[in-house]
C-alpha cells in the first residue's frame, strides 16, 4: 500500500515503502499544494488540450514547488512525448559516471519531450525520471540495489500493446533479473469507473488479459487495469509489487481524472532517481 505523505510545504504525495527500502528518491504526485486555478487546482503539472487552459506560468511554479518539496530541485528531469503506445526509451551513464556529460546531452536533446515514447529506463543516478498521467497507471520499478529505474505510463492501448513486459525486459539486459526488480503501481481509474466498448474488451482478450475484464458485476465490460498489470508484472517474473488501490476518478479531492472531468483537468506526475552508489 502507498503511503500518503504531507510535505512541509503543504505538497501532498504518495510514495512506496517497498521502493524507499531500496533507496530509490521518488513519488506520486497529486493535486494538493500548487497554484493553479479552477478547473486545474492545484498542483496541475500538464496543460492538456481543450478550450479551457492552464498558463505555462503556473505549471513551471507547480513543478518547482513539487521538485522543492521533495528535494530534487537541482535535478534534470527526463521526460518523453507519451503516445499510449510501448515504446521505451533507454537513458544511460555509459560508464562515465553519475556526472556523465553524454548522459546530460541526452537528456537535453532526446528526454525533453522530443521522443516519443511511453517509458524510460535508467541508471542516470544524476537525472529523474517523470511521466505524467490522470486516469492511465504510472509504474515504477527498480532494481533491488536502486542502480535501474523505470517510470512507465500504461494506459489501456499501452497495457495490451506490452509496455510493461517491454520495460522489464529492457531492465533485464543491463543485468538485472526479473525477481530483483521492485515496482510500484500509483493513482489510476478503478474498474468501477473503467467501463469500455466491447472493441476495447476484445483488445484485452487477445493480449491475454481475459481476467481483467468484469462483465458480471456490471451491464457492460469494465476494465480492471490493476490486475492487468499485476498479471503481466507476475508473467515476466516480478513479484514485488507495491500499491495499486488508488482510484483517480473516485478520489477527486487527491487527483486529477481525464474521465470523471471530462477532458478538462490537469495532470500529475509520477517521478523516480536512481540511487547513487
Amino acid at each position: 500500500m502507498l503511503a500518503r505523505v504531507t510535505l512541509p510545504n503543504g505538497v501532498v504525495v504518495y510514495q512506496s515503502r517497498m521502493l524507499a527500502a531500496v533507496g530509490v528518491a521518488h513519488a506520486f504526485s497529486t493535486r494538493i499544494g500548487g497554484v493553479s486555478p479552477a478547473p486545474f487546482d492545484s498542483l496541475n503539472l500538464g496543460n492538456p488540450q481543450g478550450a479551457v487552459q492552464d498558463s505555462g506560468d503556473n505549471l513551471q511554479r507547480n513543478f518547482a514547488i513539487l521538485l522543492s518539496a521533495l528535494g530534487l530541485s537541482n535535478v534534470p528531469m527526463a521526460t518523453v512525448q507519451q503516445v499510449h503506445g510501448c515504446e521505451v526509451a533507454l537513458l544511460r551513464a555509459e560508464g562515465e559516471g553519475e556526472y556523465s556529460e553524454t548522459a546530460q546531452a541526452e537528456i537535453r536533446d532526446r528526454f525533453q519531450g522530443q521522443t516519443r515514447a511511453d517509458a524510460i529506463v535508467s541508471d542516470v543516478t544524476s537525472a529523474m525520471l517523470a511521466i505524467r498521467i490522470a486516469d492511465c497507471a504510472p509504474i515504477l520499478l527498480a532494481s533491488d540495489d536502486g542502480r535501474i529505474v523505470a517510470a512507465i505510463h500504461a494506459g489501456w492501448r499501452g497495457v495490451v500493446s506490452g509496455v510493461v513486459a517491454r520495460s522489464v525486459a529492457e531492465i533485464n539486459t543491463l543485468g538485472i533479473t526479473s525477481d530483483r526488480i521492485v515496482a510500484a503501481i500509483g493513482p489510476t481509474i478503478g474498474v468501477k469507473h473503467f467501463e469500455v466498448g466491447a472493441e476495447v474488451a476484445r483488445e484485452f482478450h487477445t493480449a491475454g488479459l481475459s481476467a481483467a475484464i468484469d462483465t458480471i458485476a456490471y451491464a457492460k465490460p469494465h476494465i480492471n487495469l490493476v490486475a492487468a498489470i499485476k498479471l503481466q508484472l507476475q508473467q515476466c517474473g516480478v513479484t514485488h509489487v507495491d500499491g495499486g488501490s488508488l482510484c483517480t476518478y473516485a478520489n477527486a479531492t487527491d487527483f486529477y481524472s481525464h474521465r470523471r472531468d471530462h477532458g478538462t483537468t490537469g495532470r500529475m506526475v509520477a517521478i523516480i532517481q536512481p540511487a547513487s552508489a
